[in-house]
């Protein structure tokens, strides 16, 4: 695994004030995180982040979803329904660059962090706000779970084995991480805009446009020709040979775009009659024809390994790879060379494996400075920098406005 780096990060010197829980906002805090900013993620009082008690798995005790998404950040715990905790706040507000939250349809309003408060304390404030279906709209005020976006966005009547069978949802939450990372995009846009302004401004995403955005193919389909695409397994509905077959010991996703590399495909399976066969000479004609193309291929295809076909394939310039699963993936050779698994040192977990940020930089990036935060394990430290002495911590302490954690037991 790849070890934490001490590298800045282009984003180094911008303040984020992650006001957000579970995934969708975490994720984009984590990218700006990885990028060298300083996030400091506020989770309320009493409980803290819904991840905290997603296991198992935990780690020590230590719940690993949570400490996936949240490495890199510093944590706070404060009780926002508190005057005194939500004064804290305001005040870390007041020298934020950007703000992320995703609270649900009118909680920033109740709370009295709604945007127009939050710009009269920091006119140059980048804030960005996700939640389930948009700000504007019939359904604004419904709150939105992945899954939901996923149903309604059309992506689960595309996946699965094919007609008939019960819709199936994408394998991961492709809404909540689609969404975080639309986010950190328009924060950074906004940003952008400030250096060159001074002004800050106020930007939303959703788990339902972050989900439509996945459907450019099967849309350009629906907008030409009023026909929607229904689940086809793992094939295309444009384009065929282009999905996977099943080999002697598992499975091979084979790529045809282009008639060159259909040409390259019928060599490598030994079939080059394929080429004037009238069913599978263009590709128009395999798409009529895939259920027999998929028929004779996955006959030859069984015959073999996959990684022999996959050898076989990459030598004769085929795009083709196999079907892993998550254990295989962590150990892959290129991804654990895009130091895309990484190590992070943890104050209860100890030493545990992460998933590094796929941006890459020439200089300054994928910055590793620390695994996530116990629960209000730096309040102290940043209601200081903030210029709280330590009465005033204290105090605010045995009010019940925050919390500091106890000095963690390392593992």
């Amino acid at each position: 695994m790849s070890t934490p780096s001490s590298r800045p990060g282009p984003l180094a010197g911008v303040r984020v004030i992650e006001l957000a829980h579970i995934m969708a906002g975490p994720v984009s805090g984590l990218l700006l995180a990885d990028m060298g900013a300083d996030v400091v993620k506020v989770e309320r009082l009493p409980g803290g982040d819904d991840t905290r008690r997603t296991t198992p798995p935990a780690i020590n005790g230590e719940p690993a979803s949570f400490m996936m998404v949240n490495r890199n950040k510093r944590g706070i715990a404060v009780d926002l329904k508190h005057p005194e905790g939500l004064a804290v706040v305001k005040q870390l507000i007041t020298t934020a660059d950007i703000v992320i939250e995703n609270f649900r349809p009118g909680t920033p309003e109740k709370l009295g962090l709604a945007y127009p408060v939050l710009r009269e304390l920091n006119p140059a404030l980048v804030y960005c706000r996700i939640t389930g279906f948009g700000l504007d709209g019939p359904y604004a005020q419904r709150a939105g779970y992945d899954l939901i976006a996923q149903g309604m966005s059309g992506l689960m009547s595309m996946t699965g084995e094919g007609p008939g069978r019960p819709p199936v949802k994408v394998g991961v939450p492709v809404g909540d991480v689609t969404a975080g990372i639309l986010a950190a995009t328009g924060a950074l846009a906004a940003y952008i805009e400030r250096l060159r302004t001074g002004q800050g401004q106020f930007l939303d995403t959703s788990l339902l446009d972050a989900s439509v955005m996945h459907t450019y193919w099967p849309a350009a389909l629906a907008l030409a020709t009023g026909v929607s695409a229904g689940p086809m397994g793992s094939a295309h509905p444009m384009a065929a040979p282009y999905q996977a077959y099943q080999t002697r010991d598992g499975w091979i996703n084979i790529g045809a775009i282009g008639q060159a590399n259909w040409h390259r495909i019928t060599e490598v399976v030994d079939r080059p009659d394929w080429r004037d066969d009238s069913r599978f000479r263009e590709n128009g004609d395999r798409v009529r024809h895939r259920a027999e193309l998929e028929s004779e291929l996955n006959a030859i295809l069984s015959q073999r390994d996959t990684d022999d076909w996959v050898a076989a394939f990459e030598a004769a310039g085929v795009p083709a790879g196999p079907v892993r699963t998550m254990t295989q993936v962590l150990e892959d050779p290129q991804v654990r060379a895009r130091e895309m698994v990484i190590e992070v040192d943890h104050p209860v977990a100890g030493t545990i494996g992460a998933l590094g940020c796929p941006i890459k930089f020439s200089h300054g990036g994928g910055v590793t400075r620390r695994g996530a935060p116990l629960y209000g394990q730096h309040t102290a430290e940043v209601l200081a920098e903030a210029g709280y002495d330590a009465e005033a911590i204290a105090r605010l302490t045995a009010a019940g406005a925050v919390h500091v954690a106890d000095s963690p037991v390392t593992a």
